[in-house]
């Protein structure tokens, strides 16, 4: 009887474990927002799945609001591929690689006027990334990141060779 009630308490401790598990792998999508960038007159919002316990993927689209920074960057769409270290389910310090399409303008000046032409230059970037990722229990996270890349096609021929990403975002996950 006693052998009995005990494979039945290690048989039902083991489920216990189990669904904490499964429940914590059942959220593996996240949405975001870059506080930072709202703040500077920009929207930038993410979406990141969860591929496994180290890695993730996500997109991030990014459109100006306020004039001044409208006058430099017309939008981005950037994928990316992140890599977490740590013992936790993907959070804690990333790497993250990531591609940007980008849309920036560039002015012509005419030094003999005072008139300037706007020409909106269109590219794509490669760059590398790194940051910090904060999860609660009920899934609200806060995330830090950095990351700088350079332009393929048009850069060297402009003033935007290279191109900055930079975020305090707040999220959920579900």
């Amino acid at each position: 009887m006693k052998k009995s009630i005990l494979i039945f308490a290690l048989f039902c401790s083991l489920l216990g474990f189990s669904q904490e598990t499964d429940e914590t792998k059942l959220k593996q999508n996240e949405i975001k927002l870059n506080g930072l960038y709202l703040v500077l007159g920009a929207f930038e919002g993410t979406y990141e799945r969860i591929l496994n316990d180290e890695s993730a993927v996500g997109v991030s689209l990014f459109v100006p609001f306020d004039a001044d920074i409208n006058e430099e960057v017309n939008y981005y769409i950037s994928p990316y591929y992140r890599f977490y270290f740590g013992n936790e389910y993907a959070k804690g310090f990333f790497l993250e690689g990531f591609g940007m399409l980008n849309s920036t303008n560039e002015y012509l000046y005419d030094f003999g006027s005072e008139n300037s032409d706007k020409n909106s230059v269109t590219d794509f970037a490669l760059g590398i990334g790194l940051g910090g990722k904060w999860l609660t229990k009920r899934g609200l996270l806060g995330e830090i990141n950095f990351g700088v890349g350079r332009n393929l096609f048009n850069g060297s021929n402009s003033d935007n060779e290279f191109i900055g990403k930079l975020g305090i975002t707040v999220g959920y996950r579900f």
